[in-house]
């Protein structure tokens, strides 16, 4: 009889580097982040409302600071190196969120499809609205374009990483497109190609500062600004819109985001980022982060 042959099984915990399999790495973190929202959460019920945006948002960072403490790797991998650049890729990014609402908008009223008056609280409203934006950009890309997206990129590759992360980016959006009636369709699809985008931001510039940016200004700019709808949710802005023609086009109650033209300068705009190498010679001759596939 001849030999039976060796097969070498794939170790359940540890990738071809001995190092533990990122997926291990994501269940740790989510385990770790439902430990520290469970409380939040129960004591948000005991008086009748939700968890705050800051403290999930601080949630979120005590989780993501200590799996990479525990990978034993520097914060910059994970939100990049603070430093002139990343405040210039910041403002980048609020440049190019602030266009990507300003650009429907202006498309829609050269239509005639909305006309605008100042809203009584008119300056006052955007204090509170850029801080509540600022906490729901941050606390969502922690989220989703960190530490589980980048273990994700690490075990999978980047576009299956990006494939899963805006499947789940939309799923937290359900309830809202649930409300969203005929919209739902263009809307979902919208958000979808959103989170691609914010995705290619950060694999592009390998820092969170660009994403942060962009979903930071698109949301203040269409709802802090121009008193869109964001995500289904009605908005206090400095201009209150009065909208004709079908929802279809206008986005409705819902928002620029279910409207014909913010999808396509969604679209573009991903497309765009898509094209743009950044750092993407970012692996070649440069220092920083590299994400290869290593095994989930």
């Amino acid at each position: 009889m001849g030999r039976r042959p060796n097969i070498a099984f794939p170790h359940p915990f540890l990738n071809a580097s001995r190092r533990l399999r990122s997926g291990w790495w994501v269940a740790l973190f989510m385990a770790m982040l439902a430990a520290l929202l469970l409380p939040l959460i129960l004591l948000s019920a005991q008086s009748g409302g939700g968890v705050p945006i800051w403290q999930q948002a601080l949630a979120l960072l005590a989780a993501s600071v200590v799996c990479q403490a525990l990978r034993r790797r520097p914060m910059a991998d994970l939100f990049g190196a603070f430093d002139a650049r990343w405040l210039a890729q910041l403002a980048l990014g609020g440049a190019i969120g602030a266009v990507l609402m300003l650009a429907p908008a202006l498309i829609l009223t050269m239509l005639g499809l909305v006309t605008w008056r100042v809203a009584p609280e008119g300056l006052a409203s955007l204090g509170p609205a850029l801080m509540l934006f600022a906490a729901v950009a941050i606390t969502e890309e922690l989220m989703f374009r960190g530490f589980v997206f980048q273990r994700f990129i690490d075990g999978l590759g980047a576009w299956p990483a990006q494939i899963i992360i805006a499947a789940f980016f939309v799923l937290t959006h359900s309830a809202a497109l649930e409300e969203a009636g005929s919209l739902a369709s263009i809307a979902g699809l919208n958000i979808f190609i959103a989170s691609l985008m914010f995705g290619f931001a950060y694999l592009r510039t390998k820092s969170l500062a660009m994403p942060i940016g962009i979903h930071l200004m698109a949301n203040f700019v269409q709802g802090g600004v121009l008193g869109f709808g964001v995500s289904g949710g009605a908005e206090q802005g400095l201009l209150t819109p009065s909208l004709t023609g079908p929802d279809w086009l206008t986005g409705g109650a819902f928002g620029l985001e279910a409207s014909a033209p913010g999808l396509v300068c969604v679209s573009v705009a991903t497309f765009a980022l898509w094209l743009w190498r950044g750092r993407a010679a970012f692996a070649r001759g440069s220092s920083g982060p590299h994400h290869g596939a290593a095994g989930v």
